[in-house]
């Protein structure tokens, strides 16, 4: 196909910015404990001097902070008080808030909230229960790549087949940073696909499990997952059903007081 027939090609400046929004997302997924350059360089199939210099030039922004004894680099305070700017105009987390804090006291466990954006899943709330041992597998803001966690999958299950290989496929080079195979994450999302919801046998946390179950609007609109980390013996076959139970009835909450603000309804 020719330059024409694709469109403008993109100039070298518009092509800087978008090679360091790549690996803004990728320090991203390092949260505060960092990401290596090796894994970056990896990750965006750049070369380690243009890697280089572009995390230079997002430090010296504050874009990015590297850590002075791990040489990881993290996401600074400038992109932090940029979405400040931000945070009223996200209205899912706040209306979710109290169906958070429900669930979290009807099951026990910690509850987690996450969104896509793009190819990635993104936890945006958090919620810890009464239980003595809560499992806090993620913070607010971590970002991975979909299919890694049950939050993913679940998302993932919400889209047409071919949608969601194509974003496995995508995500291939990042997944296998995890020890994930394409094939063995189209098979959890084939299975979340049947049974409504994806299951983690083997938590992030050693000793733990997960669940997570998608939120879709009345029009079947996927908007965010809901996921409950807890220890292994409180996520077993036994209960499991009526953790499913609970989630899914805060889930339809969520999804119709959405509906009705974007609807004008009250």
């Amino acid at each position: 196909m020719t330059a024409d027939a694709q469109g403008p090609a993109p100039s070298a400046g518009s092509q800087t910015v978008q090679r360091a929004f790549e690996i803004l997302r990728l320090v991203a997924y390092g949260q505060e404990g960092g990401v290596r350059l090796t894994d970056i360089v990896q990750s965006s199939g750049l070369n380690r001097p243009t890697v280089h210099r572009l995390l230079r030039t997002l430090i010296q922004e504050n874009a990015v902070e590297q850590d002075p004894l791990t040489r990881r680099y993290r996401i600074g305070s400038e992109l932090i008080l940029l979405g400040i700017a931000r945070t009223r105009r996200f209205p899912l987390l706040s209306m979710s808030s109290t169906h958070l804090l429900q669930l979290a006291q009807q099951v026990g466990d910690t509850v987690f909230l996450s969104i896509r954006h793009g190819n990635d899943s993104i936890c945006i709330g958090r919620q810890t229960g009464h239980h003595p041992i809560q499992v806090l597998s993620i913070e607010v803001g971590t970002r991975r790549p979909l299919g890694v966690s049950v939050s993913g999958v679940a998302l993932l299950a919400t889209l047409p087949r071919e949608e969601s290989a194509r974003i496995t496929m995508a995500n291939e080079r990042r997944l296998a940073l995890h020890q994930l195979k394409c094939e063995d994450v189209l098979d959890r999302i084939d299975m979340a696909r049947k049974v409504g919801y994806a299951y983690a046998p083997i938590g992030i946390m050693p000793g733990t499990r997960a669940v997570a179950i998608p939120v879709c609007s009345d029009t079947g609109r996927p908007l965010a997952a809901l996921t409950i980390t807890a220890m292994s013996e409180r996520l077993g076959s036994a209960r499991l059903p009526q953790v499913l139970e609970q989630m899914q009835a805060q889930a339809l909450q969520i999804a119709h007081h959405y509906d009705a603000v974007q609807t004008g309804g009250s």
